[in-house]
């Protein structure tokens, strides 16, 4: 018991933090206690948490990444391109087409990254801005509205009728969501690759001397998040029925703080699946209490970049501390 407790210690903060502050907006709201608003929570989250735990294995090979909310953008106006032209296909080839540029966008940042050795986060930032451009010059900022009918229709895999005439839904997203979230789990605690990508993050020259494939691991994490953009972004066309080139762009921040909420560490080695879904719970649960509140949204962003500062603080002390000073005994 206490081994658990000692491992899971941040998740087991993150649930008990979401009871309290789910107990005090039901207090204070009348709608937020309710199976119909937990619903939506999670249909709105699902993209978010596709976007974390993707984010996730990136943080745990200790890269920093701030373009995959464009990717996703690039990805899904593509694939909206892409099959329209080509007779509008299905569900399958609109899923191939995604992923496939989701992992190019990201594999030409982890290529810019090896290529120029310059730290993940200041590439990243550049690539935002590259693929943002690109995608409002060539789209003018036009939204696509026509959609192929097995991406317009709604797939809703459980849906029940309460009092008032009220349907309580979960659709697609959220079932991609879980089957991300499985993947990402299974991927970093049960395979060799997923060993790999902790030992690279928590120390890159030893995993180096051990013999694992840097470069291998670099693309694939960032393939990895690709991927996870791809799908996110096919995901979100899928819930709002249309394509709005920066419907996505501003999640990156609200994603990479539930990360690190979850326990991600800014500088690799440390992380998991579980507590990054609590992490983008957490957010979205405070993000519709403060909208049920009537409290301006702007001031949530203020608590995400709060908390990325708080959390890249206590990494670089984590990371300082890990090094010995010149001339002293290791």
């Amino acid at each position: 018991m206490r081994r658990i407790f000692a491992n899971h210690s941040n998740e087991l903060a993150l649930v008990a933090f979401i009871a309290v502050i789910s107990l005090f907006l039901s207090a204070t709201t009348k709608t937020f206690f309710s199976l119909g608003n937990a619903l939506d929570l999670l249909n709105i989250s699902a993209v978010n948490i596709i976007f974390a735990v993707g984010l996730l294995v990136v943080l745990a090979s200790g890269g920093v990444d701030i373009s995959f909310s464009v990717a996703a953008s690039v990805a899904q106006y593509l694939t909206v391109l892409a099959v329209v032209s080509l007779g509008r296909l299905n569900w399958l080839c609109g899923l191939l087409f995604a992923i496939g540029f989701g992992i190019t966008l990201m594999s030409i940042n982890a290529f810019l990254i090896r290529q120029f050795r310059v730290i993940s986060i200041i590439i990243t930032i550049s690539t935002f801005n590259v693929y943002f451009g690109l995608l409002m010059f060539f789209t003018k900022g036009h939204s696509l509205f026509d959609l192929p009918g097995w991406l317009a229709k709604t797939v809703v895999v459980f849906e029940r009728e309460v009092e008032g005439g009220d349907w309580l839904e979960i659709k697609l997203p959220v079932l991609a969501m879980v089957a991300c979230v499985a993947a990402t789990w299974i991927l970093l605690t049960r395979t060799t690759i997923g060993r790999q990508i902790f030992a690279f993050g928590d120390n890159a020259e030893a995993a180096n001397r051990l013999g694992i494939n840097i470069r291998a691991i670099q693309y694939f994490s960032y393939g990895w998040l690709g991927m996870m953009a791809g799908i996110a972004g096919l995901m979100q066309i899928h819930y709002t029925k249309e394509v709005v080139p920066q419907a996505l762009v501003g999640r990156e921040l609200d994603v990479l703080a539930a990360v690190v909420l979850g326990g991600a560490r800014l500088g690799g080695g440390k992380g998991s699946v579980s507590g990054c879904v609590l992490g983008v719970l957490l957010i979205a649960i405070t993000q519709n209490g403060l909208n049920l509140m009537g409290v301006s949204p702007f001031a949530f962003q203020m608590v995400a970049g709060l908390i990325i500062i708080i959390a890249i603080t206590l990494s670089s002390l984590k990371l300082t501390a890990r090094k010995p000073l010149k001339g002293l005994p290791s």
